[in-house]
């Protein structure tokens, strides 16, 4: 037992014990991230398991989305350079994905004939799927790992 004039052992940071990548506006930016994954997750499975033969490609493509998602969360909570690189492929793949998809459904609307989580840059989805990366990508950007000494 301690008494008023003792103090508690200070305790000196490790590096585990640092901020990462999720401190900060970072917490919002896993947790929109993980709302996402759970979303597509559920509309691609509710897709493919009940009519998956009416538009197979868009329901992949929602399907593909989703595990984009997954390890993007899961990238964006872990710390370390593998994970910060893993992030940075799976945002970048789903920039390339929003705006390809995008662009596809808007120019040849037959391609889509039922949405895909980034048919119109994620219209069904508030436009999050569009400017998600952009932040991710941004915030990756500013919170790159200490290198190794």
């Amino acid at each position: 037992m301690m008494n008023n004039t003792e103090t508690a052992p200070t305790a000196h940071p490790t590096p585990e014990a640092q901020p990462t990548r999720i401190s900060g506006i970072g917490r919002v930016l896993v947790a929109v991230y993980g709302v996402l994954a759970l979303a597509a997750t559920g509309r691609s499975f509710v897709q493919i398991v009940g009519k998956f033969s009416e538009a197979p490609l868009a329901y992949t493509l929602s399907a593909l989305a989703a595990v984009v998602y997954i390890v993007a969360t899961v990238a964006l909570i872990r710390s370390g350079s593998g994970w910060y690189r893993v992030a940075w492929i799976a945002i970048g793949f789903e920039m390339l994905g929003v705006l390809v998809i995008g662009l596809l459904s808007v120019f040849d609307p037959q391609l889509f004939p039922h949405d895909t989580v980034w048919s119109y840059f994620g219209r069904g989805y508030l436009f999050i799927p569009l400017v998600l990366p952009i932040l991710g990508l941004w915030w990756l950007a500013r919170h790159r790992p200490a290198r190794a000494a």
